[in-house]
């Protein structure tokens, strides 16, 4: 299998909807969180782009479905961000009902990386994203996030309550330690983006 040149990545379009995306052929990988769990800086470090994904120390900015260009066949997602308290329920639900369409309806969905602050895992929105996932058949790999604000022995810790949880949903999810910051987990989530892309371009 050849390796991607993730650093070629480009932004390809934003949709609010899922009947703005208008795009049908190859196949998508969707990064999904809470708006504080480093989605964009996890984008960012993949492709080797400072500026890529949106960052903000305002949580919460990722208001659209963002798609970037990786091959011909293989895009990203960024979806939005949820969870973020200050913004008003209207549109935390709009937000909701639109990450719920794309992952029940998007057909072109083979893979969803699932992000969380290590320090605060597994949280409500969390166990729904989960169940959604299990319920759609979409294979699912889990990065804890932020693993550097941890020691080493705090990492081990936080990272067995969230495998012994995760157990109680399913045996098939994949979990790494990651850190933007650190470049730690970086590889394997390439490694894994590679493994999506082979199997069912």
């Amino acid at each position: 299998m050849s390796i991607i040149n993730y650093n070629k990545t480009f932004f390809l379009k934003s949709a609010a909807n899922l009947s703005d995306i208008n795009i049908e052929h190859g196949i998508e990988i969707a990064f999904i969180g809470y708006s504080n769990s480093g989605k964009s800086s996890a984008i960012n470090s993949l492709t080797n782009q400072k500026k890529l994904a949106r960052c903000s120390k305002t949580p919460g900015c990722t208001q659209l479905i963002n798609f970037f260009h990786v091959t011909s066949n293989f895009r990203i997602v960024d979806l939005p961000g949820y969870g973020y308290a200050k913004c008003p329920i209207s549109i935390k639900l709009k937000w909701e009902n639109l990450i719920d369409s794309y992952l029940k309806k998007r057909k072109l969905l083979k893979g969803l990386v699932f992000l969380m602050d290590i320090r605060n895992p597994l949280k409500v929105y969390d166990q729904n994203i989960i169940n959604i996932a299990l319920d759609q058949n979409i294979p699912t790999f889990i990065l804890l996030t932020k693993c550097d604000k941890l020691t080493l022995s705090q990492q081990k810790i936080q990272f067995q309550i969230v495998y012994k949880k995760l157990k109680f949903f399913s045996k098939e999810f994949n979990i790494e330690l990651f850190s933007s910051f650190k470049k730690i987990g970086i590889k394997k989530l390439q490694s894994q983006l590679n493994t999506w892309y082979k199997e069912y371009r």
